[in-house]
């Protein structure tokens, strides 16, 4: 696929882009060679290739799942004006 100059034209418009006639021209080919390498791209054959999430073959060092704080939401909530079943009561806001 490629991009003629009224198409870039009509892009640059609706992306609020001034192009001269020698930008428009060189947009164009930059273009063209970009969707050019996109084509070269999509007709590689990636049949039986795995999909991978990063490049090398790491793991992730995690830490234990493990509670560290003691629960203080009563004591935070006892300074609020309103609250009810462990939540903070507001005015209604929208209607």
């Amino acid at each position: 696929m490629s991009l003629s100059e009224q198409q870039v034209s009509q892009i640059a418009y609706l992306a609020r882009l001034s192009l001269s006639g020698d930008e428009l021209k060189d947009n164009t080919q930059d273009l063209n060679a970009i969707l050019g390498l996109a084509e070269q791209l999509g007709a590689i054959n990636t049949d039986g290739i795995e999909p991978m999430a990063h490049p090398l073959h790491m793991t992730q060092r995690l830490r234990a799942d493990v509670i560290t704080e003691v629960d203080q939401s009563e004591v935070f909530q006892s300074i609020a004006p309103n609250t009810g079943n462990k939540h903070y009561l507001v005015p209604t806001v929208i209607e």
